[in-house]
């Protein structure tokens, strides 16, 4: 994997391990080579990855549509800003540039673009490895949702195979780098 798309919080919340997790992982990116894709921004969780990226001389792809880049919320330092149109493009060029997809803890928009990529592999529109960061157990609740939904039928259990989880970047990292994309039948 040469460039993953790494989504999380505009905002830092309120456990220190999450920031560190953030810092960690963007150094982790610039020592293995690895393009750090992103939404653009300075703020929280997102800009202290940009900045271990780019503090260890990382290469970083920020991709913001225009009304928050208006709102002076991008990031000035990065190696490409590109400007986009809408959300709505800013997620398909994400997409488009990434080859495997990295949440940390965040708030809704962390959970939206999350829930979009693992819903494209679903229905076959990628094939690419999908990871959480579980700091401190943040998404242990939403693992435990994933397997309430399988539990009551809305997903079929191998679906759960789509999703890969670690505590720490390495571990996460090398699962990520197995990961074997399974064909789903139906929605």
């Amino acid at each position: 994997m040469k460039a993953i798309c790494v989504f999380c919080g505009s905002s830092y919340g309120q456990n220190g391990k999450y920031k560190e997790a953030a810092r960690e992982l963007g150094a982790f990116f610039a020592r293995c080579g690895i393009t750090l894709i992103y939404g653009g921004g300075k703020a929280g969780l997102m800009g202290e990855v940009a900045e271990a990226v780019l503090s260890h001389q990382g290469r970083v792809i920020g991709i913001i549509p225009q009304f928050l880049k208006d709102r002076e919320v991008a990031h000035d330092r990065l190696s490409e800003l590109l400007v986009v149109d809408t959300m709505h493009t800013r997620k398909a060029k994400m997409n488009e540039a990434a080859d495997g997809f990295i949440a940390l803890p965040g708030g809704y928009g962390t959970y939206e673009e999350l829930f979009e990529v693992l819903s494209w592999s679903r229905v076959g529109l990628h094939q690419k490895p999908i990871g959480l960061l579980n700091v401190d157990g943040f998404f242990d609740p939403l693992l435990d949702l994933l397997r309430h939904t399988v539990e009551n039928g809305f997903a079929a259990l191998e679906d759960l195979d789509l999703i890969v989880s670690a505590a720490d970047v390495s571990t996460l990292y090398e699962r990520m780098k197995t990961f074997r994309h399974h064909h789903c039948s139906g929605t």
